[in-house]
């Protein structure tokens, strides 16, 4: 190499000292993060772990550019060493250690073999006897030889330093949603929350093993991001397992609800229910009455009690007697909706059948009303008046009584008022104009 003569101008001695004083910063802080990353409680962990999978295969390769990484700094430090040596020989650097100092400074001169052994094709490239480099080359190499080193390092510990921690408080709260599930009953094959606790203690337990073992499964890096551990720990799985034990939780919470009010709640069903069947039972009465007492209408039949709803009721009773509060829990929701509508039917059937009768009940106001104003007005004894009000009256205080004829009446009556009452106020009208006119 010294025949073949410096690469490009011979560096004076002011350049040669910023040149070594550079080198050596940079030898410094090289030194100072190799030996962070050696002792980054990541890298140890890695060491230690049982690795499966990508982290298994990123962390050999990571080994084996640490490795070659202190090979290229012992190599940097010799040839840093050799040209500082070089340097000190004079105060006043001569012609030939110009040249030997900008041979060493700039050019190949440092020779690293091949028997350390190389990393990953990815990082290095295929393997060579010996590689040469420049002082500033060897740098650069070393640079991108400890960004990859750290960022794998650095992305396994922040997946285990974020998910085992946050897995195993997850599987604590699962333990005590367990234990609470199984005292109102929930258990396995027997309640689907059960089931599904079954199906989320699966899927913590594999998902820890997976973190321990492959953490790179779990992280995301961040697009566009070239820094060493860019990105976040992907919780997305773990978020999925969170949700569906919070919603487990919920619907445990719901069952002890159950547990706590259930008394009053069957107390308030057996009301409902009760109260439905007394409206059935009036119903029913008022129906035999309005075919009694009503002619030519259309009466809907009554059903009978509901002795469904009443055997769900006894069956909730049977299931808070022994505990079985998950099973107690869909029954009751189910029975307070069929209750209420139950209720409401029974109401709208005693309505219906009762419907005629509150008919007849409106003539009969209609025509007392109207007997009441004609009277008032002294048109009481008014014979024509006085047999319409007889008619109209049989038809209503009769039985069966025919509504149609009875509403018919009750306008002729109501007609001949208006005509009586008409006439009447004309006739009281013309002495007054008389006098007027006088």
């Amino acid at each position: 190499m010294g025949v073949a003569g410096p690469p490009g101008p011979v560096m004076d001695r002011d350049e040669v000292d910023r040149a070594l004083a550079r080198l050596g910063a940079e030898h410094e802080a090289v030194e100072t993060s190799l030996l962070a990353l050696q002792d980054h409680a990541g890298r140890r962990l890695l060491e230690g772990a049982r690795l499966t999978g990508t982290t298994r295969e990123r962390w050999a390769a990571a080994e084996q550019a640490i490795t070659l990484l202190w090979t290229y700094f012992d190599t940097y430090t010799d040839a840093l060493r050799a040209a500082q040596d070089v340097r000190a020989r004079r105060k006043w650097p001569n012609r030939d250690d110009l040249v030997q100092l900008t041979e060493m400074l700039r050019g190949e001169s440092v020779t690293v073999s091949s028997a350390a052994g190389h990393p990953s094709p990815t990082l290095t490239g295929p393997a060579k006897l010996s590689e040469h480099f420049t002082l500033a080359a060897l740098v650069e190499r070393m640079n991108e030889l400890y960004a990859s080193s750290l960022d794998m390092v650095v992305t396994a510990d922040a997946v285990w330093s974020a998910l085992p921690a946050r897995i195993d408080l997850l599987a604590a709260e699962l333990g005590r949603t367990r234990q609470l599930a199984h005292s109102v009953g929930v258990r396995p094959g027997e309640h689907p929350a059960g089931d599904d606790l079954e199906r989320i203690t699966g899927v913590l337990t594999r998902m820890r093993e997976e973190v321990v073992s492959d953490p790179l499964t779990y992280w995301q890096k961040a697009p566009g991001s070239s820094a060493p551990g860019g990105g976040r720990p992907d919780t997305t799985a773990y978020d999925r397992q969170a949700r569906a034990l919070e919603d487990v939780r919920r619907e445990i919470e719901a069952v002890l609800t159950v547990r706590q009010d259930a008394e009053a709640r069957l107390g308030k069903l057996r009301d409902v229910l009760s109260r439905a069947d007394r409206t059935l039972t009036e119903a029913r009465a008022a129906r035999g009455e309005v075919l009694a007492k009503i002619a030519a209408s259309e009466v809907p039949a009554v059903s009978g009690p509901p002795i469904a709803l009443q055997e769900q009721l006894a069956l909730a009773a049977e299931y808070r007697r022994h505990g079985q509060w998950h099973r107690l829990s869909p029954l009751l929701e189910s029975l307070e909706s069929k209750a209420e509508d139950e209720l409401l039917r029974a109401r709208e059937s005693l309505t219906a059948v009762t419907q005629p009768l509150a008919v007849r009940a409106e003539l009969r106001g209609r025509l007392d009303a109207y007997k009441a104003k004609v009277a008032r007005l002294g048109f009481a004894e008014d014979p024509f008046l006085v047999e319409r009000y007889d008619a109209a009256r049989r038809m209503l205080w009769s039985a069966p009584c025919d509504l149609r004829v009875a509403e018919d009446t009750v306008l002729r009556y109501q007609r001949a008022a208006a005509e009586v009452l008409s006439s009447g106020r004309a006739e009281q009208a013309a002495p007054t104009d008389r006098r007027g006119e006088s």
